[in-house]
């Protein structure tokens, strides 16, 4: 990293501050002393031009639709590598070399089993409850069970702590599944890659036997990878802030599942699904395009567009690929709800009125008609995206602890309430 220093005018004072540039993307101006040298904070909501900390972990430029994980882009780890290869990727900055490969998969895939007394934990839960409500309580619950990882200060602590959280988070998730709907746990089997144990977690049941489809397998391991991390999101700034507090990073967790189960951010998916399947057929495209057209109709295309990416994701080509290996896996011929989607992401890539407003297809656009046609319920969808980003979520937790320059989050505001007034007694008033 490289530092100059620009300058600025305020009330006639010239102000200099150090411009930071970073091995990729745009250069920032530290504004840490701004304060100290005018008595001025800055303002900004939803913090869309602050760059809250220093990562190396994860790169978007959202101009041009790349998505970089430790430098190498998305399309090239989803097609050559695994999970697990990713969270190592994630965690450490390189990729493992065969030996390092085998040895992780073998510590994640023996951490899957949970503390036998959380199995009766789940039974204080509604069978009704959704299933990211059962998360937010189970993985909070992880830090009154495994005392022995919860000491951020100890490098070996942090490191178990990462390997159970990767590793127990499907297992939590299958278990939040099979409650939901009244069926027994299945415990994980050590013979089994990650995504496949999770399949088997989800929709085995103990009087038949199940194998797992290679197809739909790979397929959920993709999910996983392209899920993996996305940089500075509300969820992932959440575990930063739990995080900067000193937080077990249980705990941190718990909060990235929370802030994730928000409709604007993980359950996108399902929004999109729930559109293409309102608009029903092809033949009612054109009626749901204009309606899009209509600044005075409330109705939006879900699944287009993103609050970073102003080209075309590139996790959705990798997506849509994988839908149709899944559907094809499946004998899904002719799907309704395919045939939408794929019809109005010609019209969103060739439509004058999407391209001026760059309205792309993105990943959430294809994952719902994917997760769908393999069995999960919608109510699942953000729970497999929770699956997916621990991933992301503790590189991004270890990053800042080990950032001898983390200070404990805490924002500014810009006051608009009463000035300075005096109390009044009750009985004067």
């Amino acid at each position: 990293m490289s530092a100059t220093t620009g300058s600025f005018s305020i009330d006639s004072t010239t102000v200099e501050m150090p411009v930071k540039t970073g091995s990729i993307g745009p250069a920032v101006v530290d504004i840490g002393k701004l304060y100290a040298k005018t008595g001025m904070f800055t303002y900004d909501p939803g913090f869309t031009s602050t760059a809250s900390c220093e990562s190396e972990i994860t790169y978007i430029d959202g101009d041009e639709g790349v998505l970089l994980y430790r430098g190498y882009p998305i399309a090239q780890i989803a097609e050559g590598g695994d999970f697990l290869e990713t969270c190592y990727l994630l965690l450490y900055g390189e990729l493992p070399t065969p030996t390092q490969k085998r040895d992780f998969d073998y510590r994640i895939t023996r951490h899957t089993m949970i503390h036998e007394q959380m199995a009766r934990f789940f039974q204080g839960f509604r069978r009704d409850a959704h299933p990211m409500a059962v998360m937010v309580a189970s993985v909070g619950a992880l830090s009154a069970f495994y005392h022995d990882s919860t000491d951020i200060s100890d490098p070996r602590q942090r490191m178990i702590a990462s390997m159970r959280l990767i590793a127990k988070m499907p297992t939590l998730a299958a278990m939040a599944y099979k409650y939901t709907i009244g069926q027994p746990f299945v415990y994980p089997k050590n013979d089994l890659d990650y995504a496949s144990n999770f399949l088997r977690m989800c929709f085995a049941v103990p009087t038949e036997e199940f194998k797992v489809r290679p197809t739909l397998s790979r397929a959920l391991d993709k999910i996983f990878i392209l899920h993996a991390d996305h940089e500075q999101n509300a969820s992932t700034s959440t575990v930063r802030l739990a995080g900067s507090s000193g937080a077990n990073p249980f705990a941190c967790i718990a909060a990235g599942v929370a802030c994730l189960w928000g409709p604007a951010h993980g359950g996108a998916n399902e929004a999109a699904l729930k559109m293409l399947t309102e608009i029903g057929s092809v033949d009612n495209i054109p009626k749901f395009i204009a309606r899009a057209k209509d600044k005075n109709d409330p109705f939006r295309l879900m699944g287009f567009g993103h609050r970073v990416y102003k080209n075309y994701d590139p996790r959705a080509k990798i997506m849509q690929e994988t839908c149709h290996e899944v559907l094809n896996e499946l004998g899904v011929k002719d799907d309704p709800l395919l045939a939408v989607a794929i019809e109005l992401e010609r019209i969103a890539l060739s439509d004058p009125y999407f391209i001026e407003k760059k309205l792309y297809p993105n990943i959430d656009f294809y994952s719902g008609i994917t997760l769908k046609a393999m069995g999960f319920p919608v109510s699942m969808f953000t729970v497999l995206f929770a699956v997916a980003r621990t991933s992301g979520w503790i590189a991004q937790w270890k990053e800042m602890i080990e950032d001898p320059g983390q200070k404990i989050g805490r924002p500014r505001q810009l006051y608009t309430g009463a000035p300075l007034r005096d109390y009044v007694p009750l009985d004067k008033r």
